[in-house]
């Protein structure tokens, strides 16, 4: 099976290639890089990546510009059809403004912007983005955001908890997200938004490799299905 990605790019995003290289490293094909102004997507979609970076300098509100890109009408309708969509930083604060997601990425609790590795708790394996990884295993990837601030009110909190919809936790805290959140799956598990930057751990030179199991897990699943 060939297994067809599509990095989205917008105005401000800087992750787009490092996503690009995970994506074309665990696969052995290059993903195809997909323009914010576009108005559709590739056929035969596998996987679709919004990145992370500061799309429209963040200008109103972290990712509520792109959120109305053209391209967003597409990576919706393909969400909805199952396509695999993963958002990193950047690409959860578009998802929640795009309503792909609930809740919302506000400024972090220390006014300051974040950047290093944090601990986390995988929260549940039942999404292909969490396959390669055990319940309950502790992995340590990279964060760099100053809006990561994850918020929603305590009836969507407890029903994410419920729905076993919280996929990641912070084990230290990082900036401020209700309940320690740090990543978040949609009601048909096929949509993840993550503050950490699974991108940037995916080789030793880097300093870890916790990154890679999400990729790989994803691959296998969508090759196996």
């Amino acid at each position: 099976m060939s297994w067809r990605a599509a990095v989205i790019t917008f105005p401000g995003s800087n992750c787009d290639r490092d996503m690009a290289v995970a994506l074309e490293r665990v696969s052995g094909a290059a993903p195809i890089r997909v323009w914010h102004g576009d108005a559709d997507l590739p056929d035969r979609l596998d996987f679709i990546a919004l990145p992370g970076g500061f799309s429209y300098g963040d200008y109103l509100r972290s990712g509520a510009m792109a959120a109305v890109s053209p391209i967003m009408r597409a990576v919706a309708a393909a969400a909805g059809r199952g396509v695999p969509v993963l958002g990193v930083c950047n690409g959860f604060q578009v998802l929640t403004e795009a309503r792909l997601l609930p809740g919302a990425l506000l400024r972090n609790a220390g006014q300051n912007f974040i950047c290093r590795d944090v601990r986390l708790r995988v929260e549940t394996t039942q999404s292909l983005f969490i396959a390669g990884y055990e319940s309950g295993q502790e992995i340590a990837i990279p964060v760099a955001h100053h809006d990561g601030n994850y918020f929603a009110d305590e009836s969507t909190l407890d029903r994410l908890e419920g729905e076993g919809r919280v996929a990641l936790r912070y084990l230290d805290e990082c900036n401020g997200s209700r309940r320690d959140i740090a990543g978040v799956l949609n009601e048909a598990g096929n949509v993840l938004g993550m503050m950490p930057h699974p991108e940037r751990a995916i080789d030793p030179a880097h300093g870890g490799t916790d990154g890679l199991a999400l990729f790989q897990g994803a691959l296998g699943a969508l090759v196996g299905a």
